[in-house]
C-alpha cells in the first residue's frame, strides 16, 4: 500500500472530525442542562462522520477498507432536527424529549432502511456498488434522496431560525439584560448552517448541468462544516444555563403577600371580599387579573422602581421582579404589556437610560467614562447600552452628552 498522503483540506476535516468527537465526550460529561447537551453531542458525532467519510473518500481509503461506505448518507437528515432540537432544549432547560420528537427522526430511518441491501453486502459487492456510483450508475433512490438532503436542509434551518428569533423576543419579556442568556451565537452558526445547504444546492445545480465538476462543492461544505463544528462546540459549552421562568399561576403565599403590601402601599379595600358588578371589570385572559388589581399592581411597581431603583441589579429578571411585588411573572408581564405597553426588557432599561441622562445632566460625564455611567445604571455591557440608549432617545450616547452641552 503506498504511503497515505492528505492534502491541507483533508487535514482540516479529519482534525474536525477527531475534533467534534471530543466535543461529543466533554458535553455528554456535562451534567447541567443534560438533554441539550446530548443532542449537540450527537450533532457533533454526525458531523464527525460526515467529515471523516470525505477524508476517507478523498485518500481512497474506501478501496481498502469498503465497509464504512455510505456512513455519511444518511446523516444529513439528522444534522437539521438535531440542531433544532438542541435550541429548543437549550432555550428551556426543564424542556425534555417526547415520542413527537421520534418524527423528525422519521426520514432519516427512512433512508437507513432503504440503504439497508447495501449496508449488508459484503466488501467487494460493496466496492463493485461503489465503483458503478463513480461511473455514474446512481439509482433512482439515491437521486432523489439527494434533493430531499438539500430540502430537509433548508426547511430545519428556516424553522431553527424562526424560533431562535421567538427565543430572542421572549427572553427580553424576562430579563433586563440578555447577554448571558440569549441564544445569538446559535443564530449566527444556524445562518452559517443555512449558507452551507445554500452552497450545496448550487453546486448540485453546477454539477448537474456540468458547469462545476463533481466534488468541487463537496470539498468546499466540508471544510464550511468543519469550522462549524469548531464554533458550535465551543460556544456550546460555554453556553451558560438558561432558567426559564415560570409562568403558571400558582398562589402567592399568604406570608409574602402581607410583608409585601407592609413594604408598598396599596389601596386598603381588601378586594378577596368585594363583589364587583359583572361586566365592569373585565379580566385579563388566562390569568385573572381585573382592572382595580392591574391598577394597583401598577402603582405599586412604580413606586418600586422609583424608591427602590432594583434596575441597577444588570441580572434582574420578571420572575425577581414579581416577588418583590407578591405577585406571579405572568401577572407582571400582563400589567407591563396592557398597562405600560412595554415589554419587561424595555421597561427596565428605560429607567437605566433615564438613569444615565440625569447624570449626564448633572455633570457626572465629566467626572468618569461613559462605560462607567451605563455600569452603575444596571447595563451589563457597553454595547448593549448603545443600542438601548439610541432606541430610547434616538441619540448615541457620545451625540446625546455634546447635545446636553456636557
Amino acid at each position: 500500500m503506498a504511503p497515505l498522503t492528505l492534502s491541507w483540506l483533508q487535514v482540516i476535516n479529519l482534525l474536525g472530525a477527531i475534533q467534534g468527537l471530543v466535543l461529543a465526550g466533554a458535553l455528554v460529561s456535562k451534567r447541567s442542562n443534560r438533554t441539550a447537551n446530548r443532542l449537540l453531542a450527537a450533532t457533533m458525532v454526525a458531523f464527525s462522520i460526515y467529515l471523516a467519510t470525505d477524508v476517507y473518500h478523498a485518500t481512497g481509503f474506501v478501496e481498502v477498507f469498503p465497509h464504512f461506505f455510505g456512513a455519511a448518507h444518511p446523516m444529513p437528515f439528522l444534522f437539521g432536527p438535531l440542531v433544532y432540537l438542541y435550541a429548543v432544549t437549550a432555550a428551556d432547560r426543564t424542556r425534555r424529549l417526547t415520542p413527537r420528537d421520534a418524527l423528525h427522526f422519521i426520514p432519516f430511518l427512512a433512508v437507513v432502511l432503504d440503504g439497508l441491501p447495501v449496508y449488508l453486502m459484503s466488501g467487494p459487492d460493496k466496492l463493485a456498488f461503489y465503483h458503478r456510483l463513480e461511473a455514474g450508475d446512481v439509482p433512482p433512490s439515491i437521486a432523489v434522496t439527494l434533493w430531499l438532503k438539500l430540502l430537509s436542509g433548508a426547511i430545519y434551518a428556516t424553522i431553527t431560525l424562526l424560533f431562535l428569533r421567538r427565543h430572542h423576543e421572549q427572553v427580553k419579556a424576562s430579563y433586563s439584560s440578555v447577554e448571558r442568556v440569549n441564544l445569538r451565537w446559535l443564530q449566527w452558526l444556524c445562518w452559517g448552517a443555512a449558507v452551507i445547504w445554500a452552497i450545496a444546492v448550487l453546486s448540485n445545480v453546477l454539477e448537474s448541468t456540468g458547469i462545476e465538476k463533481v466534488g468541487f462543492g463537496d470539498d468546499v461544505i466540508a471544510l464550511a462544516m468543519a469550522v462549524l463544528v469548531y464554533g458550535i462546540g465551543y460556544m456550546g459549552l460555554r453556553q451558560p444555563e438558561i432558567f426559564r421562568y415560570d409562568t403558571a399561576e400558582y398562589r402567592v403565599p399568604i406570608e409574602l403577600r402581607v410583608s409585601r403590601e407592609l413594604q408598598v402601599p396599596s389601596p386598603p379595600t381588601d378586594e378577596s371580599h368585594v363583589s364587583e358588578p359583572e361586566g365592569t371589570s373585565p379580566r385579563y385572559e388566562r390569568s385573572g387579573l381585573s382592572d382595580r388589581e392591574a391598577q394597583r399592581l401598577k402603582d405599586q411597581l412604580t413606586a418600586i422602581m422609583e424608591n427602590e431603583r432594583p434596575w441597577r441589579d444588570s441580572d434582574l429578571t420578571l420572575a425577581d421582579l414579581a416577588d418583590r411585588l407578591g405577585t406571579t411573572p405572568h401577572k407582571l408581564s400582563e400589567v407591563l404589556n396592557s398597562q405600560l405597553g412595554l415589554t419587561f426588557y424595555d421597561f427596565v432599561n428605560g429607567y437605566r437610560v433615564r438613569e444615565v441622562q440625569r447624570r449626564i445632566a448633572a455633570g457626572d460625564a465629566r467626572k468618569v467614562t461613559m462605560l462607567a455611567l451605563a455600569l452603575d445604571a444596571g447595563f451589563a455591557s457597553k454595547s448593549t447600552f448603545n443600542v438601548v440608549f439610541k432606541k430610547h432617545t434616538q441619540q448615541t450616547p457620545s451625540d446625546y452628552r455634546q447635545t446636553a452641552g456636557v
